[in-house]
């Protein structure tokens, strides 16, 4: 250090160098606070506890969620998107062929990318024949690609012989269906 004395400070400098001053005191009399981290589970952490009570002003982990998102979360989290999906096209079929078409047929089973169809009727299961790829596309559309990849589509099933009012033990009808 110099022995001389220091120049005295005038106009802004004086200022800056008590504002400088005020500045310095203050930060070393301020209480060190810890900022609360999040723990395992989202909720805020402070001083090694969980912080109780309600959450206060702002958005915070705890708080009420709506349901869509929770569920939302849940699946992905799971990785049940795709049985989401092949639960969709079962679930929702008429949102996702339509009302006409839905009305005329139903899914049966979806197996490896698969879709069985069962129309009403034979001319159904023509007419549904000829819109496969139509079908394909709106079930891509609603249900996400590759869910379904393939349909087989049919018609009722054939009457049973073994059953009903006028059932007769022996061999069957095989004079008519040779």
């Amino acid at each position: 250090m110099s022995d001389e004395p220091e120049s005295p400070k005038a106009g802004p400098e004086l200022a800056r160098a008590v504002l400088d001053a005020a500045k310095a005191r203050r930060q070393a009399a301020a209480p060190r606070r810890r900022t609360p981290s999040n723990g395992d589970d989202g909720r805020p952490v402070v001083g090694g506890r969980r912080a109780r009570g309600y959450s206060g002003p702002g958005p915070d982990p705890r708080d009420p969620q709506v349901f869509g998102d929770v569920l939302a979360k849940l699946v992905k989290a799971r990785g049940w998107q795709r049985p989401a999906a092949e639960a969709t096209v079962f679930g929702a079929w008429e949102r996702v062929v339509g009302p006409d078409i839905a009305k005329h047929s139903r899914p049966i089973k979806l197996d490896d990318g698969e879709l069985t169809v069962e129309a009403e009727s034979t001319a159904w299961a023509t007419q549904l024949r000829l819109l496969a790829a139509s079908l394909l596309r709106r079930i891509a559309a609603e249900v996400g690609h590759n869910v379904v990849r393939k349909l087989h589509i049919h018609g009722p099933a054939a009457p049973s012989w073994s059953r009903g009012a006028r059932r007769v033990r022996g061999r069957g009808p095989r004079d008519t269906y040779g």
